[in-house]
């Protein structure tokens, strides 16, 4: 099943998202009265977010807006001074990040983290790894050469497919295009096997060839997770959004589907205004 992604003359993102008939979404992530408090400051206020299977969910504002704070505090890089996250039915308010990240909860960063010595296959591998089982009853087990791990190996493969890196995977990391290195680090965040992914403006830096790429990825990857995309490309976020958040100052002031939120008055005058 196929993705049509195309550019308009403008540069205008066009994204048809396929049927997926065998997909039944399903509430998997879910935020209530968030809030993160610096000082006086209220960086994230109150803010309630649903993140389901088979849907993107995106997050707009203008810079300082709290979109990033919002991310961190769902990945648990930040803990929240008040309100809770569950993840498939389970509390993780206050984790740690490795904790919920284990927990099946993946997420990406605005400034790439990739190890720019290694190839795009050692990069993936390496993230592939980190889902590793102890070995309890062979304690120098690690010592073995990570070819021979068939399992890691596997799902590092899927995941250099699932981020359409295949003909890269041989690629020395710090060589590749800055596109191909937004779509490694979310490969090696799909290494991990999540059912959430946060995406924290992927796009960001990219020329139309690049962004269409990236589009198509997160297409191809919206059927079997549940996302949250922050990201200032408006053209990529109102062609694959499901649903939108718009924040303004830490708030939430219009929370619906994408023609919906392009029509609201207060929306315009906050943001869309601004950028159009």
């Amino acid at each position: 099943m196929t993705e049509a992604v195309t550019a308009t003359a403008t540069g205008e993102i066009q994204a048809r998202t396929p049927n997926h008939p065998g997909t039944m979404p399903g509430l998997v992530l879910t935020a209530r009265q968030l809030t993160k408090r610096f000082g006086g400051l209220a960086a994230v206020n109150q803010v309630n977010l649903d993140l389901w299977q088979g849907r993107i969910h995106g997050v707009i504002g203008p810079n300082g807006a709290g979109k990033s704070t919002l991310t961190n505090l769902l990945s648990g890089d930040l803990p929240p001074t008040e309100g809770t996250v569950t993840l498939a039915g389970q509390d993780i308010t206050g984790w740690n990040p490795e904790r919920i990240s284990r927990q099946r909860l993946g997420r990406s960063y605005q400034k790439t983290n990739i190890f720019p010595a290694f190839t795009v296959w050692e990069n993936i591998r390496l993230a592939a790894q980190s889902r590793n089982q102890p070995f309890a009853f062979n304690p120098l087990a690690w010592l073995t050469r990570a070819a021979t791990h068939a399992v890691v190996n596997e799902r590092a493969e899927k995941a250099l497919e699932l981020a359409l890196l295949g003909s890269r995977r041989n690629t020395i990391a710090g060589a590749a295009s800055h596109g191909e290195q937004r779509q490694l680090e979310i490969a090696m965040t799909l290494a991990t096997e999540p059912q959430v992914l946060l995406l924290d403006e992927p796009l960001a830096g990219m020329g139309t060839m690049e962004a269409e790429r990236m589009v198509q990825l997160l297409l191809g990857l919206k059927a079997d997770h549940a996302m949250m995309l922050v990201e200032h490309d408006m053209d990529a976020v109102f062609a694959v959004a499901d649903h939108l958040t718009v924040m303004v100052n830490g708030q939430v002031i219009a929370s619906d589907t994408p023609a919906a939120v392009r029509a609201d008055v207060t929306v315009q005058a906050a943001y869309l205004g601004e950028a159009h």
